[in-house]
């Protein structure tokens, strides 16, 4: 009897654990069905943000479908040139720039400059070392071989072979979004975010968010029909006091009409969440694909 009662209880908790198993295989396949679903409506937000028909204040870009179809896309059109090109600074004679960014960021004098030094030498030509930098001499003691590449930054992710790049990281952990290598090499005031604005101008964040709240328009949102973007640098820096007479450095960093764009679409249906990023240089005109990203939003 008891060898019985033994048996029964085995084969109930072998019951439980088969139908755990089977749950949890069953969220495992509804979540990749989801996860699938919500990939092609990012697609199909895609395809919509790159016809250069589509102006980025129309309602089509942000798209719920009907109940049956279970979800939908939003999708963003923004210009590359809202973050710093740092192959064109580095490579434009403006690598102070860079150590005036870090500088803001928390880093000491010393190490900014280390960091700055060691990201020409990665860009340049030569193999001589700038006085804080790092040639091949220096990767070669910690058995990296070939580095640096000598040649301007094909993806962020390289810019974290630089030698000093982990305290940057360490006080930006989101340091990525302030660059790029796509954009036409300077910073676009029409997309940029204050920050940004204030770090290239020099001036006080609370003046540099005149430009942006400015290009809102009146409903003080961004891609609506009230968007008055500047078609002049002056006439954004009028804005926070300065002009590219009274600092010529400003020339080489902004520009209004940046030509590489950053399309994100997120699709996203029950429980589910996936973006395709592409950047797109000329979309208006004949467009070349530069790059694309999918992600997972949690």
């Amino acid at each position: 009897m008891i060898a019985v009662l033994w048996l029964i209880a085995i084969l109930g908790m072998a019951s439980m654990v088969a139908l755990r198993v089977i749950s949890f295989d069953m969220q495992i396949a509804s979540s990749k069905v989801h996860g699938s679903r919500a990939r092609q409506f990012a697609e199909m937000g895609i395809a919509v943000g790159c016809n250069p028909v589509v102006k980025r204040t129309e309602p089509v870009l942000l798209h719920q479908f009907d109940e049956a179809a279970g979800g939908g896309f939003d999708v963003r059109i923004i210009s590359e040139g809202s973050r710093f090109n740092i192959n064109a600074i580095l490579l434009g004679n403006d690598k102070d720039f860079i150590r005036d960014i870090f500088i803001g960021w928390g880093l000491e004098l010393d190490a900014a400059q280390a960091v700055t030094d060691a990201l020409a030498d990665w860009v340049d030509a030569d193999d001589e070392a700038n006085l804080n930098g790092a040639e091949k001499s220096w990767y070669e003691d910690l058995g990296r071989l070939n580095q640096p590449f000598n040649h301007p930054f094909y993806n962020l992710d390289e810019v974290n072979l630089v030698r000093g790049m982990e305290m940057v990281e360490a006080v930006r952990p989101d340091w990525r979004n302030w660059f790029t290598i796509w954009s036409g090499g300077k910073l676009d005031l029409n997309d940029a975010p204050a920050e940004l604005i204030a770090a290239a101008t020099g001036c006080q964040l609370e003046l540099a968010q005149l430009i942006p709240e400015t290009v809102c328009g009146p409903d003080g949102v961004r891609d609506t029909e009230d968007d008055a973007p500047f078609t002049d640098v002056n006439a954004a820096l009028d804005l926070i006091g300065l002009n590219t007479n009274m600092a010529p450095q400003l020339a080489g960093r902004l520009t209004v009409n940046d030509t590489t764009t950053r399309i994100e679409s997120t699709g996203y249906t029950e429980g589910a969440k996936r973006r395709i990023t592409v950047i797109v240089r000329n979309r208006s005109g004949n467009p070349a694909l530069l790059e694309r990203i999918e992600e997972i939003i949690p």
